[in-house]
């Protein structure tokens, strides 16, 4: 039986006046063992007192000069240690740092999604189905525009086959011209859509603040545990003392 522990097991009580009294007593009562007058000695220094050293040297006393022991504990109270902090397996910490490190990585992402040039994956073009229809529709810009020069100079100048062909030609040379400006201009538009910036301060906010939830959420949990862990201590402490 040793006092050197730092947090011996067990109940362990304050000591009050009558405690350190009955201790001192102890400490220097020649009926009792080389050993418990040892103990006493050692806990008439201490401000708290394990139950089951208290409870030996009351029994090993005489019991017509003790005091009873309903009279040594009142006034005195439960000292309760706080629990160690529950160690997380690696598992469950290489799991929160891959949750914080994605958390992380998206709420960057959304903050500066509106600032940095979205990369166009769609090129123009890229496919066989836009080619393809891209072509048909340039080829049937240049046919309308034959065919309205070709029947526009046969009108004016007296069905002439030459100035006619020269019309139609001229009519599909406008046609391609028309259809050049209008893939310049397109192309043009969805570059300025994809370089401009536009700023949702409230999307930030909102994403910052789910962000901190997630991280709150998970000390949280931390918390409810040790809780809990000191709530059932604290139960079973009472226990033992009600049996007293």
């Amino acid at each position: 039986m040793g006092i050197g522990e730092t947090n011996p097991a067990g109940l362990v009580i304050s000591a009050n006046d009558s405690i350190l009294s009955f201790i001192n007593s102890a400490a220097r009562d020649p009926k009792l063992s080389q050993e418990l007058q040892q103990i006493a000695s050692d806990l008439s220094s201490k401000s708290n007192v394990p139950y089951k050293f208290l409870r030996a040297l009351w029994f090993a006393s005489n019991a017509a000069s003790r005091p009873s022991l309903a009279q040594l504990l009142a006034g005195s109270d439960i000292v309760l240690a706080s629990p160690k902090p529950r160690e997380k397996s690696e598992e469950l910490k290489a799991r929160l740092s891959k949750l914080a490190d994605m958390a992380e990585r998206k709420a960057y992402e959304e903050l500066v999604k509106d600032i940095t040039p979205k990369k166009n994956t769609s090129e123009p073009f890229s496919s066989y189905k836009d080619q393809l229809g891209f072509g048909l529709h340039v080829a049937l810009t240049m046919f309308t525009g034959f065919l309205v020069g070709y029947f526009a100079f046969r009108a004016l100048f007296d069905h002439n086959p030459a100035l006619s062909a020269a019309g139609g030609i001229f009519g599909l040379i406008a046609g391609l011209l028309v259809e050049s400006l209008l893939f310049i201009i397109r192309a043009s538009n969805e570059d300025l859509k994809s370089t401009t910036p536009t700023s949702n301060p409230k999307k930030d906010h909102m994403v910052l603040g789910s962000y901190a939830h997630f991280m709150g959420q998970a000390e949280e949990e931390e918390d409810d545990d040790d809780n809990e862990e000191i709530n059932n201590e604290n139960m079973s402490s009472r226990a033992v003392v009600a049996a007293i």
